[in-house]
C-alpha cells in the first residue's frame, strides 16, 4: 500500500527528504556543467532592463504592497535559483542544506555563496539584497516577513504561482524587467518539448513511463503535477502508470513515498530511477523489484542524484527533456 506523505502544505518535509539526497550526493562528483552541455541549454536574456524602467509598486501573492527597484542588481531569491539561471541572473547567494545544493545548477552558479533553505534573518542581511523573492507563504510565517522586509523589498510568489514554475517564471521575468525574456524563453522550451513529444510518439505512442527516487533504501514516486512527473506526461505525452494514479488525493505530494511490495504492481515500460543511494545492490536485487515489467525488459534508465529530475523550471525541464530524448529515443 501507500505510504502516506507530508502535503505540499509541509513544504519543509520534502526539503527535509531532499536534503538527505543532497547529502548523500554531495560528495560524489559534480556533473551539473556536462549535463547542461549535452542538453544544449542556453539560457536566454541578461540582466540589464528597459531604459525606461523604474521603480514601481506591486502586489505580491500574500497581497503584500511591495515597491520594486528599477534595476535589482542583488537578487535572493532562495530555491527560485533555476528561473534566475533561465533569465541569465546571478543571485547574491543560493539556496543549500548542509553540504549541498542544486548540483544541475552549478554550471551557471558556480562559486556564488551559499544560504541555508530556512533563510535565517542573519544570513539574509549579511548579503545586502536590493529584492528579495520568496517561494511560499509558510517561508514568512512567525514574522519573518517583517524582518526581511527592513533588509530589502520582498515579495512572496504564493503557492499556486510557485508549483506553476511557468507562472513563478513569468512573475520573476516581470519584478526583473525581463518579461519580454520570460515568454521567450516559454515559447523555446514548448516547441523544444513538442518536437521530442512528436517523436515520442513515433516510437513510444501509449508506453507508460515512471520516474521513481531512491533514498536510504526508501522509494519516492513522482506525481503528475510537477516536477519530472510534469515533464513527463504533461509535456511529453508518456502515460503514468497503474500506481501514480491510484494515489490518493488527499495525500498527493510530488514525490510519494511507496512501499516495494505496491511498487512491484508497476506496469510502466520505461522507469526512470534516480539514485541518492551509494549500494543498490540488495534493493534492486529484490525479487520483487526484478519482476516489475520494465525492468524485466531492461528499460530501467538510472538518474544521478546530481540531475535535475527532483526539480522544475525551465532550466530543470530542458534537461529532463534531454535525459528522456537519450534514454528512450536512442538509436
Amino acid at each position: 500500500m501507500f505510504i502516506k506523505k507530508t502535503t505540499r502544505k509541509k513544504w519543509h518535509g520534502f526539503i527535509a527528504v531532499l536534503a538527505i539526497a543532497v547529502l548523500l550526493s554531495a560528495c560524489g562528483s559534480n556533473n551539473a556543467a556536462n549535463n547542461n552541455n549535452a542538453a544544449g541549454q542556453s539560457p536566454a536574456g541578461n540582466q540589464s532592463t528597459a531604459p525606461e524602467a523604474a521603480e514601481r509598486t506591486v502586489t505580491d501573492g500574500m497581497g503584500h504592497q511591495v515597491t520594486i527597484p528599477a534595476h535589482p542588481q542583488h537578487v535572493l531569491a532562495s530555491y527560485l535559483e533555476d528561473h534566475l539561471v533561465a533569465l541569465n541572473v546571478k543571485p547574491v547567494a543560493q539556496w543549500s542544506v548542509p553540504n549541498g545544493k542544486q548540483d544541475y545548477l552549478q554550471f551557471a552558479l558556480e562559486g556564488v555563496p551559499t544560504i541555508s533553505y530556512d533563510l535565517p534573518v542573519e544570513q539574509v542581511a549579511s548579503f545586502n539584497p536590493d529584492l528579495i523573492i520568496i517561494a511560499n507563504e509558510s517561508e514568512v510565517q512567525n514574522d519573518l516577513y517583517a524582518q526581511y522586509s527592513k533588509i530589502a523589498p520582498t515579495y512572496v510568489l504564493g503557492d499556486e504561482v510557485n508549483k506553476d514554475w511557468r507562472k513563478a517564471l513569468t512573475t520573476i521575468g516581470d519584478l526583473l524587467g525581463q518579461k519580454d525574456e520570460a515568454e521567450q524563453l516559454l515559447a523555446q522550451y514548448d516547441n523544444k518539448a513538442e518536437e521530442v513529444k512528436e517523436k515520442l510518439q513515433e516510437k513510444a505512442a501509449g508506453k507508460k513511463a515512471a520516474a521513481i527516487w531512491l533514498v536510504q533504501k526508501q522509494f519516492y514516486i513522482v506525481g503528475e503535477e510537477q516536477s519530472s512527473g510534469q515533464v513527463l506526461y504533461k509535456d511529453l505525452g508518456l502515460t503514468p502508470p497503474n500506481v501514480t494514479k491510484e494515489i490518493p488525493a488527499d495525500s498527493k505530494a510530488i514525490w510519494n513515498s511507496i512501499s516495494l511490495e505496491k511498487l512491484a504492481q508497476l506496469d510502466a515500460d520505461y522507469i526512470f530511477l534516480v539514485n541518492s543511494d551509494t549500494d543498490v545492490s540488495e534493493t534492486l536485487n529484490s525479487k520483487l523489484w526484478q519482476n516489475i515489467p520494465a525492468v524485466k525488459a531492461g528499460n530501467v534508465f538510472q538518474i544521478p542524484a546530481t540531475s535535475s529530475w527532483l526539480y522544475s523550471g525551465y532550466v530543470a525541464g530542458g534537461q529532463i527533456i534531454d535525459d528522456v530524448q537519450k534514454f528512450v529515443l536512442k538509436p
